[in-house]
């Protein structure tokens, strides 16, 4: 199985999502981080379950109504690129 790496752009996204909700509902951040955190450790069993990115060599994890956790399966580790709110223009 693939290690998971998380590019730093994408710790970044993901800090500053939940820095975000947490202003608001520190339940709902906590929350969010969980269902991300637990998605994303999933990967290394099933890293094509989820859907074809837009971007070419991508893949889309909707893990959250809201939240699209961008990634990519490389030949030594899967790696996060990056979270996303679904209402942000992406590509």
């Amino acid at each position: 199985m693939l290690p998971i790496l998380w590019l730093p752009s994408a710790s970044e996204d993901l800090t500053d999502i939940i820095d975000f909700i947490a202003d608001r509902n520190l339940t709902a951040a906590i929350d969010l981080q969980d269902v991300i955190e637990q998605a994303t450790s999933r990967l290394p069993q099933h890293p094509y379950i989820y859907r074809t990115g837009r971007v070419a060599g991508t893949r889309e994890m909707v893990v959250h109504p809201n939240y699209l956790v961008i990634y990519r399966v490389g030949a030594t580790a899967i790696e996060i690129l990056g979270v996303l709110h679904t209402r942000l223009p992406y590509p």
